[in-house]
């Protein structure tokens, strides 16, 4: 047996050495300028950064994306999840103004940045062009090479003037620690003298794929981080002869001493933990087509939208649930949730939501993270997608919700992730300790200007009338609120901004002066323009972030031309009475498209159960989404009639005729050839569907 388990241990060990989490959360800025070191000077690998908080709803939904992307290119690029709540200097120093924010860094700089809940097809596309670049930007020109090629194109080249042009190219790269001629500064040198000698110089890969596997473990450590680590020693301060004594080392030393062995520990930590401890949920079921109209396919991923899927897949629908990562209105709402039956204090609105999606997926609904862009009337319908393509379904529950109003006014549009934000449990903590301006009076700006209160240093509530227009608690709370100030009749007529300058390689690994043509220019929010409307006075207002909360209009517009709307409010779904069937059979509307009156989490959820409960009575009236089952039992029913065929009639018949009692050969008395028929009907069966 211990040769045995000697084989296993060591077949499985390079695995072990290997194996790192598929996306590392770094737990510190020290932690992370020495991941992009690493990956800068030792891989060459890109790495991808998701800044994240647990209370933001579109970064929840786009957790398991990012954990997906990070499978799919587990070689090629390397993924990090940094909290802004907890590790701030690492927020500010990359000007985190909204959340989700991904960053793209590549050579120890960063070179893009996508904000917002951009979708699983954004988020690969967004990854796959850095793999690319990266993978441009993987060599390195050699003197030696450099010189062989001056001695074919040009041999009067002075081999000083060879190496000066060298040296410029080396020069150029974007880490003092890079001695060598790579990357793009190669690239645009090989470009030149091809244009300048028809020929190019031989560019060979500066980073092999072995160098990748045993340096990609993402411990982000130094040279020494792919040899086997020994055991801290109780006191390298003793046994080092020549190191100093530990009551004899400066502040210096001890300090040094102290951050070298914390690093080891967390590499350590790193490469011990499971790669795929992070999987999504074990519950989730991925949709792949099954070659029939799907049974239900719901629109929306907000309580309406949930409680249609989780009724459906009860009932046996399978419904397939089509929703943005970007979340809704629950998903944003950071204060708790007290208006829901059967809540637990302290849970809110992406928790609960989290919760929803979690049951229906427990009963067998499936999930696509995309949004429908237009439905074509018919039987069955057919929802067309943003990135899936076309799907046919018997039944569609349109349950899309509201997204936020805008001001409208300059400047707003401009700086949308530059502190212009309608989410503020997803942005609000990157504006702490500063000042903040929420526009409205609803419950939705109130609750907006509690949440901010927590944070920000001050926050001040411009409504455009003498009163708020929410509920008496919420209302009463902000007026009582020491950090809150309100602006009555007052309203907002620009948006001022100014541009600030975030270099390639800020606060980064090996900062140089060198200077970098990639600088990124972002516009940020430095103040508002206000309007009292009794007055007309004007005046300009200073602030670092603008939250826009004047209410929600239904998402609806890709059904315009398709059904039919109310009358007295335009964009709101008509239903017919005591129903959430639309004027298109086949056609259900749930929640805020359809409820102009009372727009709450409640009302919604119990839209989409009713919904579910239409749909399933509209498929058992017309007899539809049975194709597949009927089409097993057609198949089956013709493997089974051939049973009282005999197979050789006329022997039959002469037995028969004879009238005596000789027996006679019956394959389907075999056993053998029955247990052959029984295969071959389950391999028939299977190939068919």
């Amino acid at each position: 047996m211990f040769p045995l388990a000697r084989w296993l241990v060591l077949s499985l060990l390079p695995w072990i050495i290997l194996a790192r989490p598929l996306v590392r959360n770094v737990r510190s800025t020290h932690e992370f300028d020495r991941l992009l070191k690493k990956h800068s000077e030792e891989t060459g690998l890109p790495v991808i950064v998701d800044f994240y908080s647990d209370s933001c709803g579109p970064c929840r939904m786009m957790a398991p994306i990012f954990q997906k992307t990070a499978k799919k290119y587990l070689d090629k690029a390397v993924f990090v999840k940094v909290d802004t709540n907890a590790q701030y200097e690492l927020s500010s120093r990359y000007q985190i103004r909204s959340l989700p924010t991904f960053q793209f860094f590549l050579g120890g700089r960063k070179v893009h940045q996508a904000v917002g809940g951009i979708g699983e097809g954004g988020l690969i596309q967004e990854v796959d062009s850095m793999v690319r670049q990266a993978e441009a930007e993987n060599v390195v020109l050699s003197l030696d090479a450099l010189t062989e090629y001056y001695g074919k194109v040009d041999a009067s080249k002075a081999a000083e003037d060879i190496a000066t042009v060298h040296k410029k190219c080396v020069d150029m790269a974007t880490s003092k620690s890079v001695k060598e001629c790579v990357g793009g500064p190669a690239n645009q040198l090989a470009r030149r003298l091809k244009k300048k000698y028809k020929s190019a110089p031989k560019l060979t890969p500066r980073f092999t794929e072995e160098d990748r596997k045993t340096k990609s473990d993402g411990s982000g450590g130094g040279d020494d981080d792919d040899k086997p680590k020994e055991k801290p020693k109780a006191s390298s301060s003793k046994t080092n002869a020549s190191g100093p004594n530990l009551h004899m080392a400066t502040k210096e030393q001890l300090m040094e001493e102290l951050e070298k062995r914390m690093d080891e520990e967390r590499d350590a930590q790193v490469e011990n933990e499971d790669p795929l401890e992070d999987e999504a949920n074990p519950e989730f079921h991925s949709w792949t087509s099954s070659g029939y109209p799907e049974k239900m396919i719901v629109l929306g991923g907000g309580p309406a939208g949930w409680a249609a899927a989780i009724y459906g897949a009860r009932a046996g629908l399978k419904p397939l649930v089509l929703s943005p990562s970007m979340g809704g209105q629950l998903q944003g709402k950071g204060v708790e949730v007290e208006n829901y039956p059967g809540v637990s204090l302290g849970t809110t609105g992406p928790a609960l939501v989290a919760d929803m999606r979690k049951q229906a997926l427990h009963f067998g609904a499936t999930v696509e993270d995309d949004i429908a862009i237009k439905i074509i009337p018919g039987q069955p319908l057919k929802v067309v997608t943003n990135a899936t393509g076309t799907i046919e379904s018997h039944t569609v529950v349109v349950a899309t919700g509201a997204e936020a109003n805008w001001l409208q006014v300059p400047g707003e549009y401009e700086m949308r992730g530059g502190g212009v934000s309608s989410c503020a449990t997803c942005d609000g903590f990157l504006f702490a300790k500063q000042h903040v301006v929420v526009v409205g009076g609803g419950d939705a700006a109130m609750e907006d200007a509690l949440v901010l209160a927590r944070t920000s240093s001050r926050v001040t509530l411009v409504h455009r009338r003498d009163a708020f227009r929410a509920s008496k608690v919420l209302a009463d709370r902000v007026l009582d609120h020491p950090n809150i100030e309100v602006r009555w009749n007052t309203t907002v007529l620009e948006i001022l901004g100014k541009e600030v300058e975030a270099t390639a390689n800020e606060g980064g690994a090996g900062g140089d002066d060198v200077e970098d043509l990639d600088t990124i220019k972002l516009k940020v929010v430095r103040g508002v323009v206000l309007e009292d409307v009794t007055t007309k006075k004007r005046e300009t207002f200073e602030c670092q972030a603008v939250f826009v909360a004047i209410g929600h209009t239904p998402t609806t517009s890709f059904l315009k031309g398709v059904v039919e709307f109310q009358d007295a409010h335009p964009g709101y779904i008509a239903t017919r009475p005591g129903s959430t069937a639309t004027s298109v059979p086949g056609l259900f509307a749930a929640g805020d498209v359809a409820d102009a009156v009372y727009r709450q989490a409640i009302t919604s959820a119990g839209n989409g159960a009713a919904a579910a409960l239409d749909a399933e009575r509209y498929l058992s009236e017309h007899g539809l989404g049975t194709e597949q089952d009927d089409l097993e039992a057609e198949l089956l029913a013709e493997l089974l009639s051939g049973s009282d065929i005999p197979s050789s009639p006329s022997a039959h018949t002469i037995g028969a005729a004879a009238g005596d009692d000789e027996e006679y050969y019956n394959v389907y008395n075999d056993a053998e050839a029955k247990a052959q028929r029984q295969q071959f009907a389950r391999e028939s069966v299977k190939a068919e569907l």
